[in-house]
């Protein structure tokens, strides 16, 4: 393995899936959530499929025997991708990517009851502690909605943690179509169904695009699709427990991203709440290098 050319190419698909999620986020403004998973799901099958028949590995990604199973990971995940897509109206990029962080701490929480994973003490109460990190970024932001200040704070909130609820759940899907699905098929199979299931939404309220927009929804899809292309291929050259503690660079990408393209900037509340999930999540992630635990690491971004 090369473990350095690995993180390094994990760092550039962290990257431009932040750079995806700011041409959602400014396509947002003029298209609907589902239209916007559509282009973004449907787009980045281009490049998929050009570097699946480019590397001799077509057929594979064609190959499979459980399509019932990649249809629920798909419908699973272009809800998730549509609810997060939708909290992108409500809340600062920044923050909406930091509750995001809360999914790691819900696939562990999930893996006990859908999975029979054993999780002991010392990971319960990371998540305990994670939750708590995800109470003090949204604490502002419910009080506000509890004084009736402003229902679109809470409402951005509660869209971003239920998508960080079924990002979790997609984590567990993925974990069970490893057993007998080849990375490949669940990448390519992923985006045939999250597409279909997006297009679901075309009749309620789907518009179309001017030349900006429709710069940006193709802009979303190949960021996205060449984003999945270096995640998988980093994945070879490192370890998953290597690799996936990079997976929080995201949050310095999209503080960058916020304050150049949006103006916006996180509050001290999500920053220490950022802060306490993180730590949550790496020691949830050593702990589970320390016992073997292995993850479906090339999709676990189904995100945005």
């Amino acid at each position: 393995m090369t473990p350095f050319r690995g993180i390094a190419l994990k760092l550039l698909s962290v990257a431009l899936f932040a750079v995806m999620v700011a041409c959602v986020k400014a396509a947002r403004m003029t298209v609907p959530a589902g239209e916007a998973v559509f282009f973004r799901a449907f787009i980045a099958l281009i490049p998929v499929t050009l570097w699946a028949i480019a590397s001799g590995q077509g057929t594979r990604a064609l190959s499979t025997s459980n399509f019932r199973g990649h249809f629920w990971r798909g419908a699973v995940g272009a809800s998730a991708m549509m609810l997060s897509f939708a909290a992108l109206g409500f809340l600062p990029l920044p923050e909406l990517t930091a509750i995001g962080f809360s999914a790691p701490l819900m696939t562990t929480i999930l893996a006990v009851f859908l999975l029979g994973e054993t999780v002991r003490i010392y990971r319960w109460t990371a998540v305990v502690v994670g939750l708590f990190g995800v109470l003090v970024m949204i604490w502002p932001r419910l009080t506000e909605l509890q004084n009736g200040i402003s229902a679109a704070d809470g409402t951005g909130v509660l869209l971003g943690l239920a998508s960080a609820g079924l990002m979790a759940l997609a984590v567990i899907h993925v974990r069970w179509l490893s057993r007998s699905e080849s990375t490949l098929a669940i990448v390519f199979w992923f985006h045939v169904s999250c597409s279909a299931v997006a297009l679901v939404s075309l009749p309620f309220g789907w518009v179309w695009p001017d030349l900006t927009t429709w710069a940006l929804l193709i802009g979303a899809g190949i960021f996205g699709g060449v984003a999945q292309i270096l995640l998988t291929i980093s994945y070879r050259m490192a370890d998953a427990s290597t690799l996936s503690p990079f997976d929080y660079s995201m949050m310095l990408y999209s503080l960058l991203i916020a304050w150049i393209l949006f103006e916006e900037t996180p509050t001290t509340e999500v920053m220490l709440g950022a802060g306490i999930v993180i730590g949550a999540g790496l020691y949830i992630l050593m702990r589970e290098r320390r016992l073997g635990v292995t993850r479906p690491a090339p999709l676990r971004r189904n995100t945005p």
